[in-house]
């Protein structure tokens, strides 16, 4: 089990490397890309550096294996972000250089298919943050939510304990990238009761591991996640996407990894608030609530199973909703049951 190393952080002014390990989405959507990459240069200060690769639209694998190694490799690149996710990145992590990454450690940042890197970090021993994305939280219509913002602000620059803080509102309808004319448009919102904490009253603290669910469900698959043993005392967060897997699917994830030994291994169960719509299934709010808590039943039947001592925590702010709160995948977090308080090391 290799100590975890937390890369050291960039200050205002370094240049942060911004890749596509996934798809080449800024070669189609260029101006919402560059939206993002202006809101990099001027409310963080950061100088964004493109890698041969992030705006092809079809790269190879090996390509973008090679693009990310020399990110890690660069002296001068203190931090890396993703574009955005895709649905491959999984047939890019055996052509990374391994040995190239855990000498130089940085600050990796990402989400959605990204959970591919965050997990071969976290089995590298290197801290990465789950969350951040140059076409998503930093290029939202009308501008940054202020609570992405201020929670990206603070795990790219400040190191230490930060308490999470419930949104007060949400929304998982974003604006559609073709039409132009929405860019100064937030998406819309809608009011919000915060989290919902299950099981027993009292304190976890450990490494935090996880992701997109159905990302580490192909990980699973393809044998890139590492024995049960591994996992003994950490926190497990899982979130699903816009795909909108269902609540069936959801429970048959997690009792895989119930059979495997890997569940009981957690002592929280982070879950974020489910994305309930897409631009092919739009659900009314009374479908969407009830999409919800078909998921959550799921999470319920297979942690009662498997899991039954963990705290567990629904409706973070994580992934793929908006806002977007950022976890340290393999940092330390702590969730007190008792105070009803998360709070993570950046």
């Amino acid at each position: 089990m290799p100590d975890m190393v937390y890369p050291a952080k960039p200050r205002p002014g370094d240049r942060i490397a911004v890749l596509s390990p996934s798809a080449g989405v800024p070669a189609v959507f260029p101006d919402v890309y560059e939206l993002g990459l202006s809101r990099l240069r001027d409310e963080f200060g950061l100088v964004p550096v493109e890698f041969p690769t992030t705006r092809a639209a079809s790269a190879t694998p090996r390509e973008r294996a090679r693009d990310i190694t020399a990110a890690f490799a660069d002296p001068a690149i203190r931090a890396i972000i993703a574009s955005i996710g895709g649905d491959d990145q999984i047939t890019v992590l055996r052509h990374l250089d391994d040995e190239v990454i855990r000498a130089n450690p940085k600050p990796f940042f990402g989400f959605s298919d990204n959970t591919n890197l965050l997990n071969h970090l976290f089995h590298l021993g290197v801290v990465a943050f789950h969350g951040g994305a140059v076409m998503t939280s930093l290029a939202r219509g009308g501008g940054m939510h202020p609570l992405s913002a201020s929670s990206l602000r603070a795990a790219l620059f400040t190191p230490g304990w930060q308490e999470l803080t419930a949104s007060a509102d949400h929304g998982d309808e974003p604006n559609d990238w073709a039409d132009a004319s929405l860019r100064g448009v937030p998406p819309r919102m809608w009011p919000v009761d915060g989290w919902r904490w299950e099981g027993p009253q009292r304190v976890v603290e450990g490494p935090l591991w996880g992701g997109c669910l159905e990302i580490l469900s192909w990980l699973l698959q393809a044998g890139f996640v590492g024995p049960p043993e591994r996992f003994y005392g950490h926190v497990l967060v899982v979130e699903t996407s816009e795909e909108m897997p269902a609540g069936e699917e959801v429970f048959r994830t997690l009792r895989n990894m119930g059979e495997r030994g890997l569940l009981e291994r957690f002592g929280a169960i982070l879950v974020g608030r489910p994305m309930a719509w897409n631009f092919e299934r739009r659900p009314t709010p009374g479908q969407k609530a009830v999409y919800r808590d078909e998921q959550r039943d799921a999470v319920r039947r297979a942690v009662a199973a498997y899991a039954p001592d963990a705290v567990l925590v629904f409706d973070l702010d994580i992934g793929h909703t908006d806002p977007q709160l950022i976890l340290p995948v393999g940092g330390d977090v702590r969730v007190d049951a008792v105070e009803q308080r998360i709070s993570v090391r950046y």
